[in-house]
């Protein structure tokens, strides 16, 4: 079979040269890598502002969700001149004190020309670049990611999340991971830190681990999490990343992290139903057609 033919296009004026539109991303639903592209297309408007100015970490699946798949964090050496870059110090034990320097995905060419690598994931940090001389900078937003352990589910994790809204203030925001867990982001407001922030987040979680042992756990060991959801806490920090509000996930269907209501949680929890909170690319697309954006308190 002969290669698919490059399609040349021209996105809010920025030539791409669009190719292998008929690859297939996701065998189990026929998927392809064009429709793909034409999600994160239509996403867009509400997407950009949740990785606008934040150091981008690609999940590139050249062969489909079925084949091998890698993480890059620097831009590609053949990037078009108009994607905008930025160097971060490296935090990884292994970065040797050099640089990362990351993509920033802040316009619609950018994202089409980020799936077109093959990108189906996208994944960012608590914090954002802006106008800040020193990086990484401080967070924008506390997180708690919901882990379901063996033997449990999103459901788990929606009641777990009714805990944590039960302690904590102000007013969480949740969506799902778009596999098997639920993320919790709450907005920061005043000269937050990373360490009063981690140290907040455990605190919660180790509290929560101490009042409901039986549903909660707070440490990664694997042997504790059977029958419990773990809250990683540990998510707070500037080297982390979390996937991105709507990001696309490598499942065997093109399902999507994606915001849901505090109804949803609680329908969720009570009914015990995870397909009531899996949403795939075009749920997703009619979702924002009714609701809006329901993480729009957190966009730059």
């Amino acid at each position: 079979m002969s290669p698919s033919p490059r399609v040349k296009t021209e996105v809010e004026g920025r030539s791409l040269s669009l190719s292998h539109l008929d690859k297939v991303m996701f065998p189990a639903t026929g998927f392809t890598k064009g429709q793909l592209i034409d999600y994160y297309a239509r996403i867009a408007p509400v997407m950009l502002p949740h990785v606008r100015d934040r150091p981008l970490t690609f999940r590139r699946y050249p062969d489909g969700v079925d084949g091998d798949s890698f993480f890059e964090k620097n831009a590609p050496s053949h990037a078009p001149e108009w994607v905008r870059t930025i160097k971060v110090p490296s935090t990884s034990s292994r970065g040797g004190g050099g640089e990362v320097e990351h993509a920033l995905v802040g316009d619609l060419p950018t994202l089409v020309w980020a799936a077109n690598l093959a990108s189906i994931e996208f994944h960012v940090p608590l914090w954002h670049v802006g106008r800040r001389r020193k990086l990484p900078a401080p967070p924008d937003h506390m997180v708690f990611d919901l882990d379901p352990g063996p033997s449990t589910t999103i459901v788990e994790c929606c009641r777990v999340a009714q805990l944590i809204a039960e302690v904590i203030p102000d007013e969480a925001l949740a969506k799902t991971s778009g596999s098997k867990g639920l993320q919790l982001y709450l907005p920061l407001g005043g000269r937050p830190t990373w360490e009063g922030t981690r140290n907040r987040a455990h605190d919660v979680a180790t509290r929560l681990e101490q009042e409901h042992p039986e549903l909660v756990v707070s440490t990664m060991a694997k042997a504790r999490r059977q029958d419990r959801v773990f809250i990683d806490w540990s998510q707070n920090s500037p080297s982390k990343t979390t996937v991105a509000a709507y990001s696309v996930r490598a499942r065997p269907e093109p399902t999507v992290s994606t915001p849901v209501t505090w109804d949803e949680v609680a329908a969720c929890a009570a009914g015990g139903d995870p397909a009531s909170l899996r949403f795939i690319t075009d749920q997703v697309l009619d979702r924002v057609e009714e609701l809006g954006d329901l993480f729009a308190p957190l966009g730059i």
